[in-house]
């Protein structure tokens, strides 16, 4: 379900006490090792960290009234998820970031395309998350995604 927060600040405010305090810690984390020039906003309904038209006008491919998206961050029913479009993007990155993985974390890695699952809060690698997101610039990013996306 996506909310209908308008903000990040409101989004947070809704998020569910049982995985309030991890939301919390995971948008700091990515916040204090997000690369100059992505932003957090509401996109999709979760709290997105994209491309903002000022770096990238022509936006999102799907719809370039929106913002380039990089990363997402939801609280669902079930799990934390974290959408990183670079792991998807780039095989490299995928590769590093499963490796790591399970040297940071017992239990085993539940992982979409580009969706990363935390369904106990308490085992969100966060070390690892925030090094995640410093592996890729706003300039990498919109390289790998033109070339990946823009065909």
């Amino acid at each position: 379900m996506q909310s209908k927060a308008l903000s990040v600040k409101a989004y947070l405010a809704e998020v569910s006490a049982d995985k309030s305090t991890a939301v919390i810690q995971l948008h700091q984390t990515i916040l204090q090792n997000l690369p100059d020039g992505f932003e957090a906003c509401i996109s999709y309904g979760m709290i997105g960290y994209v491309v903002p038209h000022k770096l990238y006008p022509k936006g999102y491919h799907c719809n370039p009234e929106q913002p380039l998206p990089f990363i997402s961050l939801a609280a669902q029913k079930n799990a934390i998820s974290l959408y990183h479009m670079g792991i998807y993007a780039n095989p490299q990155l995928m590769n590093w970031f499963v490796a790591e993985y399970a040297k940071h974390v017992k239990t085993k890695l539940d992982m979409g395309k580009s969706c990363i699952r935390f369904k106990k809060p308490e085992q969100i690698p966060f070390q690892l998350i925030g090094e995640l997101v410093k592996k890729m610039s706003v300039k990498q990013w919109i390289q790998i995604y033109e070339a990946t996306y823009l065909k």
